[in-house]
């Protein structure tokens, strides 16, 4: 969040709006607001995307994109949740997929269900294990094991381990990283 909250003080501030108001449309607290555009708290994917629905911004914008062709491990991103660590793997100008890996500390996960506009998730599990909740189905994935998913579908994730499990999502196509005029 320390990169990710600023941005989102930025563009509320950019809008002409108060914290009071940001806060009340997202379902927050203010404070809890005010910690978040400090970078001072971590956020929920489903909070992150209430946040940014209210400001008119689509998550991808929150995002630095790679500038190379070639990326060495990924740059650092936040998308919400808990408890992990993101990195994009693909720059902006892809136009048919975004690949993320995500490292989760033990209980790490998403920290709620949510949806995004996008067509499919393909997810693998690289290292330790994933639940999955698509919908009302719950799946449980360890090591080289793969899933995939409509991201319209409301969905929630976790590392269910008591150790770090990393995942590699593939999204198609990209989270849009402006939101639609």
């Amino acid at each position: 969040m320390e990169d990710v909250g600023p941005q989102l003080r930025r563009r509320r501030l950019a809008r002409g709006l108060s914290v009071t108001a940001v806060a009340e449309q997202a379902g927050v607290s203010k404070g809890f607001l005010s910690l978040a555009e400090r970078g001072k708290t971590r956020v929920s994917v489903p909070v992150l995307l209430r946040i940014c629905d209210v400001l008119g911004v689509t998550i991808g914008s929150l995002f630095s994109y790679p500038d190379n062709p070639i990326v060495h491990g990924g740059i650092p991103m936040y998308m919400g949740g808990e408890n992990l660590q993101e990195y994009l793997l693909t720059p902006q100008n892809e136009k048919w997929v975004q690949v993320m890996r995500t490292v989760m500390l033990p209980g790490g996960g998403s920290g709620g269900a949510y949806s995004l506009e996008t067509e499919t998730i393909f997810v693998i599990v690289l290292e330790g294990a994933l639940t999955l909740e698509v919908g009302d189905e719950v799946r449980t994935l360890s090591v080289g094991d793969s899933t995939t998913f409509s991201g319209r579908t409301p969905h929630n994730w976790f590392n269910p381990r008591e150790s770090a499990s990393q995942v590699m999502w593939v999204i198609s196509p990209p989270l849009p990283p402006v939101a639609p005029q």
